[in-house]
């Protein structure tokens, strides 16, 4: 099986699985999004060369911590505040415990842990409780699933329109292959495809779409970049080579880590 086939067939089930526990449930949602978040958290850890099992302890009370009053058949205001004792005591342990067993580099040991938290974690976090951003609060998948489609919509068009009419280098010193010209296309796909997806995904206005369509294109980009930088200070290609043909979980999910605390926060002010 040639890389091409593994790409196209990796992809359709990297794809199919997503689409597939969005649309089943709000617990297979956020069942598979704990799951991508530990593999990426796992391949962030890799490239930045941080060994600590601090970050894996913390992650899945941060992420139950952040989502549990969204789940309705456990007693969640109990569960939050003894998962909220237990993130502390955590956060705690693991300072004291660096700060006692570490002679030297403590400073960049607790930057790399309180780095991988806020790079991985907190997106995850708050990506997971965009579903549930609206009028009735209750659980939307067509949000989530929306958001996914115009981060795939600015992708492909961004590399289809930068591979053939791309002239202008966007940042070549952090990725040489992104253009201005792919950035414009992306967006310009990105915005009209948010027209398309609000006359079905009813939940959300057309307004809201159009914007949630610039913040994809915007910080995506952007997420795109800054994980692009730290595969280069790490001498990598790839985060992974976890998804065959696509590299790893942090590559695919690059851009909705960083655009998603920006969606989050329009969607909670409006």
């Amino acid at each position: 099986m040639n890389n091409f086939t593994k790409r196209i067939l990796s992809g359709i089930a990297y794809v199919s699985i997503l689409i597939i526990c969005i649309l089943y449930s709000k617990i297979s949602f956020l069942v598979l999004f704990f799951i991508i978040m530990m593999f990426c958290l796992y391949e962030f850890t890799k490239m930045i060369q941080l060994k600590s099992v601090f970050p894996y302890l913390i992650a899945p009370l941060g992420y139950v911590f952040g989502n549990i009053l969204n789940v309705e058949d456990v007693p969640s205001k109990i569960i939050f505040e003894y998962v909220g004792v237990a993130l502390f005591l955590t956060i705690f342990t693991s300072f004291a415990w660096i700060l006692l067993a570490k002679k030297e580099e403590i400073v960049s040991h607790l930057g790399k842990i309180f780095l991988s938290f806020i790079y991985i974690v907190v997106p995850f976090v708050l990506m997971a409780q965009i579903p549930f951003l609206n009028n009735d609060f209750k659980y939307a998948s067509t949000v989530i699933l929306g958001v996914f489609i115009l981060i795939w919509s600015s992708d492909t068009f961004a590399y289809l329109i930068g591979k053939n009419f791309g002239k202008r280098k966007l940042l070549e010193r952090i990725s040489p292959n992104k253009t201005v010209e792919g950035f414009i296309g992306g967006m310009t796909a990105c915005v009209l495809s948010s027209y398309i997806i609000a006359q079905y995904f009813t939940v959300l206005t057309v307004t809201q779409w159009i914007v949630i369509a610039f913040l994809v294109s915007i910080f995506g980009v952007l997420g795109d970049l800054i994980e692009s930088m730290f595969k280069r200070q790490g001498g990598l290609k790839d985060s992974s080579n976890l998804i065959p043909g696509h590299g790893g979980f942090l590559d695919r999910f690059d851009s909705v880590i960083f655009a998603a605390p920006f969606i989050f926060i329009y969607l909670q002010i409006f």
